[in-house]
C-alpha cells in the first residue's frame, strides 16, 4: 500500500495519501463527484524526522485520521497527496 515517494518531509511534517471518497451509501445509492465529501482517513506515506525535543510518533504505513481540512494538497507523479503537520493527525487506527 505504501508507495516510495521522492519527497522528504522536514521536521514534524508528514504525507498522507488519502483514501478514495465513497462512491455508494450503505443502502447503495451512488454518489455523484459533486456530493462526495474529502476522506478524512489516509496512509502515512513518508515522516520527517520529528522536532528537537518531541520524536514523531506516527510512522510510514500507519492508517490516520486527520481533520478535515487539514494540510495542503500536493499531486505528484500523478498521485494526490497531503502534507501536513503531525499535530493535524487526530488518531492512528
Amino acid at each position: 500500500m505504501s508507495k516510495n515517494v521522492n519527497i522528504t518531509p522536514l521536521h514534524d511534517r508528514v504525507i498522507v495519501q488519502p483514501a478514495e471518497a465513497e462512491e455508494k451509501t450503505a443502502s447503495g445509492i451512488i454518489i455523484p463527484d459533486s456530493a462526495k465529501e474529502k476522506p478524512q482517513r489516509g496512509v502515512v506515506i513518508a515522516a520527517g524526522p520529528g522536532k528537537k525535543d518531541e520524536p514523531m510518533t506516527v510512522k510510514e504505513g500507519d492508517t490516520v485520521l486527520y481533520g478535515k481540512y487539514s494540510g495542503t494538497e500536493l499531486s505528484l507523479e500523478g498521485n494526490d497527496y497531503l502534507i501536513m503537520r503531525e499535530s493535524d493527525i487526530l488518531a492512528v487506527v
